[in-house]
């Protein structure tokens, strides 16, 4: 039986998505600095885990190019954790040459939205996986297993809530550390989450598993309630609701960090956050893509920053100030 992971009730553990899941699918390019800052802001919010960049082909994926740099000239200080999303044993090569602090596999719970993503079937992803954790974990290397489509599949349509717990479980069994669940095209509501949930905790503990909800339909903090009240305290965001699906026409990006923060601090749980640093730098990145800011928290707080002195609103933890 795996060990669970234990996080003390009232505290929660963000997975910061913007820098990877975030950038890869806009479409203005960064430069190395602009992404350097970028993610040196997000630390200074209080963010411990920020995944930054993604060892894929470059003609692919042109916003994860020089991902390798881009981990050279991050500073390692403090409790920040870097981590990258590899493909295939090239990328695992690449991830450990740039001193990766964990790596991300990728699968699905449907075969059409797999092959148009890989270029596999589930099956065989999970094949090649295989050698790909155990040279990782030989190495001392978290691997962090992503499993998308969990609700439904644009190709393939609803997923099956056993499904799901079969995949996690799988994906547990091959040696992942942690299963982040991704209702990656956003159609998820808390009527279809908590089934899909139950699911796969009769089969993976609640402390190995994050979620991870796209927020197409506005349901994303909505669906973060079901997955609490389950006991799990590790949450996929990323910052002004950066991203999207490719293969999704509509999709969104991840439920922005700022709502998940403002959230959470409204339920009295803590994340280590500064809520007013993390709203800054969203609207910052917003800028600098040319697009407006998708988090509605960060809106709201930009907008009171600019109408009054900016420290009659710090805050760090507890919840926030609704005026």
């Amino acid at each position: 039986m795996n060990k669970e992971i234990h996080l003390p009730v009232d505290q929660v553990s963000l997975v910061e998505m913007g820098p990877r899941d975030g950038l890869q699918n806009e479409p203005r390019l960064l430069s190395l600095g602009q992404r350097q800052a970028f993610i040196e802001r997000l630390a200074q919010c209080g963010l411990q885990r920020i995944e930054v960049g993604a060892f894929v082909s470059p003609k692919r994926v042109p916003q994860m190019a020089d991902s390798a740099a881009l981990f050279e000239a991050l500073p390692r200080r403090g409790p920040t954790r870097y981590g990258a999303l590899v493909p295939n044993l090239q990328g695992l090569q690449a991830a450990i040459a740039a001193r990766a602090d964990e790596i991300g596999l990728f699968t699905a719970c449907s075969d059409g939205f797999t092959r148009a993503n890989i270029g596999i079937g589930v099956e065989e992803s999970l094949i090649r996986f295989a050698p790909l954790v155990q040279e990782a974990r030989r190495l001392g290397i978290k691997v962090r297993g992503y499993l998308s489509t969990v609700i439904a599949c644009p190709f393939d349509g609803p997923t099956k809530p056993k499904r799901v717990a079969a995949l996690a479980e799988r994906l547990l069994d091959l040696g992942c550390h942690e299963i982040s669940l991704g209702d990656t095209i956003g159609v998820g509501t808390p009527g279809t989450v908590a089934p899909m949930l139950d699911a796969v905790l009769h089969e993976v503990p609640a402390g190995r598993l994050a979620v991870h909800f796209h927020d197409t339909y506005g349901q994303g903090v909505a669906n973060l309630l079901p997955a609490l009240e389950r006991g799990i305290r590790t949450i996929d965001c990323s910052v002004a609701g950066l991203g999207g699906c490719p293969y999704a026409p509509g999709a969104s990006g991840n439920i922005a960090s700022e709502e998940v923060v403002y959230l959470l601090h409204g339920l009295g749980m803590q994340t280590g956050v500064n809520l007013d640093k993390l709203a800054a730098t969203g609207q910052w990145v917003s800028e600098l893509l040319g697009r407006p800011n998708g988090s509605r928290v960060g809106q709201a707080l930009h907008a009171r920053t600019r109408q009054s002195p900016p420290e009659r609103h710090e805050r760090t933890q507890g919840a926030p100030h609704a005026g």
